[in-house]
């Protein structure tokens, strides 16, 4: 397991209410990481995940604002239509910027920015989805040193996305839903 993680960035589209849930709520509310979320939604309404989650989450659940400093301990999600980028400052960023596989939010956006600021030091999650967004992005975060776990697609309620991600990215770990929540949960223990 690794110990020099410092941020995690999570994807998910078509099931991922549902794999967040089971991902989300495994978190202790010791867990000294910073999480960032994209969530596809439709676009022209607010985005209700943060309400939703912070009844199923130890931690705190918020909705990422332009130039928010990421904070340890919380869970941020991706407004609606919009991306979600990191800056090398550590903050957050929010782009308009046209569509990534029909989507915005979108998760190699999310992915990309984020390696580019925190390398070999951050935990790319790919979840359940029918695009290929995500694949993308967690190769960039692979090439920079950072770490790729991928939901195994045959658990998974979509099995496009996280197929996409393994074929084109690698995984350091391919694992069902329960698996992941609780590797993620241990790295509480394994960072401070």
């Amino acid at each position: 397991m690794p110990s020099d993680i410092e941020f995690v960035a999570v994807g998910a589209s078509a099931g991922g209410v549902e794999a967040l849930s089971v991902l989300l709520q495994a978190l202790p509310a010791e867990f000294p990481l910073a999480i960032a979320v994209v969530l596809h939604i439709p676009p022209g309404r607010p985005n209700p995940m943060p309400g939703l989650f912070a009844d199923r989450c130890h931690l705190p659940v918020v909705e990422a604002g332009d130039k928010d400093v990421v904070a340890a301990g919380k869970v941020y999600f991706a407004p609606a239509d919009y991306h979600l980028l990191v800056e090398p400052d550590g903050t957050f960023a929010l782009s308009v910027d046209a569509a990534v596989h029909y989507s915005r939010p979108s998760i190699d956006m999310l992915f990309e920015s984020a390696a580019d600021t925190y390398g070999s030091r951050m935990l790319g999650i790919v979840l359940t989805g029918a695009s290929a967004d995500g694949a993308a992005g967690l190769r960039s975060i692979r090439a920079q040193g950072g770490r790729a776990w991928v939901q195994d697609p045959d658990t998974a309620r979509s099995a496009t996305m996280p197929r996409a991600a393994i074929d084109l990215a690698g995984a350091d770990e391919i694992l069902e839903l329960s698996r992941l929540a609780t590797n993620l949960s241990r790295l509480a223990s394994r960072t401070r």
